[in-house]
């Protein structure tokens, strides 16, 4: 079955939100720092809670959109962002703009965003069908580099130019947008399925922990993806911190090197399906998991000079290109082999665990780097990173069997 009109619809939306966020990517923080002129330490904590303060709240997130039609959840979760970001520019402008009002918003971006993705992964297996849904996640991971390689540049310009006002109101008016594009999608969608008459709560949350725990395909790659993503989130700030001042590299050639690496990502999301047509999905999610996984490491030793600028570039492009190839790979993966009645809870509980754990994780990476040197920190980084293929699932991928109770 052909990619039709209405994925179309979606993927439309779904770009539009990303760049957006990739246009007011950090302006939080610019806000606090350059209107508020809060310290550094309420400058982390604004990221921090915005991560954990969302994975606590989003935790009935799960069933609550399991057993609810995805399209009205996808909607509310983007006006919610829309109303949340929104406020901002207008606080700026009547001159009641808080550290606190800073704070719900970055809860709020977060909840929502983990609503979004939870009803969104289960609408797009109704949408597509099996023998299309790598060419149509490996488009969506193709925008998401596209929008993080230039959606901060322009944010960048929009705020030299303008004011980080209009960056968030930009920010603001992607998800009012995103929301239309969804409402605009004219296929009937299919009932949700009907909540067991048995079971607590409490048991419908940790639903999808116990599915990726019965599972002997998704429960290694759950764990993969904890302990890649945590060390390779606690090296970019390691990252920036090593090239912009201890190795004394331009801003426009940090954002360069970022630039080049990203499209990297782009590459790897459009050659999945040429990939996967000819290996097969299980040998590109293994060589590529693998292959992302090798080269972070190396930044430990990352010389200075036009040399350091080349060797960031290529090893960055070679990661986020295999990257760029496992994600939509995995995506498939997961949602072709979990059931329906459990793949929003899987996608929720999969994002609560990574907001929880990412922000531990660049936590610890900054303490190491203080203790140590931030040059032995990025090598421990790099070596959980590479540990993290250990716990791809090598034993051949099997279709789970059903999990009980709901």
């Amino acid at each position: 079955m052909a990619l039709g009109s209405d994925f179309r619809r979606l993927w439309s939306a779904y770009a539009i939100s990303e760049f957006g966020t990739g246009v007011g990517f950090g302006a939080l923080p610019l806000v606090a720092v350059l209107v508020l002129d809060v310290p550094e330490f309420q400058v982390s904590l604004l990221a921090a809670c915005g991560g954990l303060a969302a994975a606590v709240l989003a935790l009935p997130a799960g069933p609550f959109v399991e057993f609810r039609r995805k399209r009205p959840v996808m909607v509310g979760a983007d006006l919610a962002r829309f109303a949340a970001v929104g406020s901002v520019p207008v606080a700026m402008l009547a001159g009641v703009l808080g550290y606190a009002q800073l704070c719900v918003v970055a809860v709020v971006q977060a909840v929502g965003a983990i609503l979004f993705a939870s009803a969104s992964g289960a609408h797009l297996k109704a949408l597509v069908g099996p023998g299309d849904r790598d060419a149509a996640n490996g488009r969506f991971e193709a925008t998401f580099w596209t929008a993080y390689s230039a959606g901060p540049a322009i944010g960048g310009a929009l705020t030299s130019v303008l004011g980080v006002a209009w960056t968030i109101g930009a920010d603001a008016v992607s998800f009012l947008l995103s929301a239309l594009g969804v409402r605009s999608l004219r296929t009937p969608e299919p009932d949700p399925p009907v909540r067991a008459g048995t079971g607590s709560r409490l048991c419908e949350i940790a639903g999808g922990w116990r599915y990726l725990a019965a599972h002997r395909g998704l429960r290694p790659l759950f764990l993969n993806a904890q302990v890649f993503a945590g060390p390779m989130m606690a090296a970019s700030p390691l990252l920036t911190v090593l090239m912009l001042r201890d190795l004394g590299f331009a801003p426009w050639q940090y954002g360069l090197a970022w630039g080049v690496a990203c499209a990297g990502g782009v590459l790897g999301a459009l050659a999945l399906r040429p990939l996967t047509d000819r290996f097969g999905r299980r040998r590109v999610l293994l060589a590529s998991g693998v292959g992302r996984a090798l080269w972070l490491w190396l930044l430990a030793f990352l010389p200075g000079g036009v040399t350091g600028l080349v060797v960031m570039m290529v090893v960055e492009f070679l990661a986020l290109f295999l990257t760029g190839v496992f994600n939509p790979a995995f995506a498939s993966y997961r949602m072709t082999e979990t059931e329906d009645g459990y793949l929003s809870r899987v996608i929720a509980c999969w994002s609560i665990t990574s907001r929880t754990v990412q922000p531990i994780c660049i936590a610890l990476g900054g303490a190491l780097a203080a203790v140590t040197s931030v040059r032995a920190a990025l090598l421990v980084c790099g070596l959980g990173v590479l540990a993290s293929s250990a716990l791809l699932p090598w034993r051949e991928l099997r279709v789970p069997e059903r999990v009980q109770p709901r």
